[in-house]
Order: C-alpha cells, then sequence, then structure tokens
C-alpha cells in the first residue's frame, strides 16, 4: 500500500483545519471497533472524528487524498492535511491520548517498514483473532456526531 505522507486535504470536508482529525477504521472488524471505543474514551475533548473506510465518508476522504486500492487492512488518520497509514497513523493517535500512552509515540523512531511488519502480521489475522461482524458499526445517538456520513 502506498499512502503519500503529504497529500493536500481538501477545504470542504469536515476534517479541514486544526481543529482535529479523522480516523478511518474497519467498520466491520471487532478489533477496530474495540480501538475506536479506546480512543473515544482517551479523547473526552473530541479531537478524533470517526468514518468506516466502508461508508461513503470514508471512500470520499480516501479519493479525497488520491489513494486508490483497498485500505481495509489498515487504519487511515487525515491530520493536518496528511493522511497517514499503518502503524504510523495508530503513533500518532497515541500521542494525542491522555496519560502514558503519549509515550507510545515514541516507537516512532523505529524504522517504519519494522513498525508496518508487526502491524500487517496482526492486520492480516485480525478478523480470526478478534471476529468479525456483519455489519459496519452504528454509533450510539450520544456519539453521532463524531462519526461522518
Amino acid at each position: 500500500m502506498a499512502v503519500s505522507e503529504t497529500p493536500t486535504l481538501d477545504p470542504s470536508s469536515a476534517a479541514a483545519g486544526d481543529t482535529g482529525a479523522v480516523i478511518l477504521f474497519d467498520g466491520v472488524c471487532n478489533l477496530c471497533n474495540s480501538s475506536v471505543n479506546f480512543v473515544i474514551d482517551r479523547d473526552r475533548g473530541g479531537y478524533f472524528q470517526f468514518a468506516a473506510l466502508q461508508s461513503d465518508a470514508g471512500r470520499r476522504l480516501i479519493e479525497q487524498h488520491g489513494l486508490s486500492g483497498d485500505y481495509l487492512d489498515s487504519i487511515l488518520l487525515i491530520e493536518g492535511g496528511r493522511c497517514v497509514a499503518k502503524s504510523g497513523a495508530a503513533l500518532r493517535i497515541a500521542r494525542r491520548m491522555r496519560g502514558l500512552w503519549r509515550v507510545a509515540f515514541l516507537l516512532i523512531v523505529i524504522p517504519a517498514p519494522l513498525r508496518d511488519m508487526v502491524y500487517n502480521w496482526v492486520a492480516r489475522n485480525r478478523y480470526r483473532w478478534f471476529g468479525k461482524q456483519d455489519t459496519c458499526r452504528v454509533p450510539t445517538p450520544e456519539l453521532a456526531s463524531r462519526f461522518l456520513t
């Protein structure tokens, strides 16, 4: 998967500006949905918004960044006009978390190919280890404003 580190974000999109970032995730993956819940619980300021990769919003954002191909095996973070994937996205998300989770960002010094090797191994096995849902996650009414449609 080739993800540009510096694509331009469309200013008309919901992710534009300095007000936050968008996490694109596999909406049917139990591990991914648990990870979204984890981030929500530690992001009380509401910095992150979310969209399933399979959703219309997810597909639009992927297209806006000039990405092609199947990204269901990756988490994507759109922040500050950049799209980052896999371990880079996960570490940048951790950097915004409260508490000791910020320390995880220090792993960014490990070369991306090595980090992504571990990330890819987990991604390949996530459905077998954690299961899969038949449909994408539907946010509760309290969280609906954090999910792009």
